[in-house]
């Protein structure tokens, strides 16, 4: 769904993000496959919303396409969001908590995941958007 942002006419990205916590308050993170801008970067779990579909409904399928878990969208809840422009688009990314969920999470995407534990995921390479969410989630784990 990119619109027109309002500065400087970059199309406008909505992407969904999900910190999947465990029963240890780990946060599962995946690194960017090959194939993709800012490839080997670790990010959360997540994806591209497509037109008429919510950011809930998203999750739901990316989470199944990445990573072969299921959930719903009651089992989401939204944390914060970031708002960044890149220097060829805005991006808007609600970033949502989710601790049930069905499976055990596998790479289904060529990408490597990890559990851990919110003051650890400060030492990785990610994406600058990302970066200001990780205060959120160690405030809240």
């Amino acid at each position: 769904m990119p619109t027109t942002a309002a500065d400087g006419g970059r199309p406008l990205v909505l992407v969904a993000a999900a910190a999947l916590i465990d029963e240890v308050a780990r946060v599962l993170v995946a690194t960017r496959p090959a194939r993709k801008s800012m490839a080997g970067l670790w990010e959360f779990p997540g994806g591209k919303v497509e037109p008429g579909e919510t950011p809930e409904a998203c999750l739901v399928r990316e989470l199944d396409e990445e990573l072969g878990i299921v959930t719903k969208p009651p089992c989401l809840a939204p944390l914060t969001f970031a708002s960044h422009a890149y220097p060829t688009f805005h991006l808007l990314m609600p970033l949502f908590v989710c601790r049930v969920w069905e499976g055990e999470p596998e790479p289904k995407e060529g990408q490597e995941i990890r559990w851990l534990r919110p003051k650890q995921l400060f030492s990785l390479p990610m994406p600058e958007a990302d970066r200001p969410l990780l205060r959120f989630l160690d405030e809240l784990l």
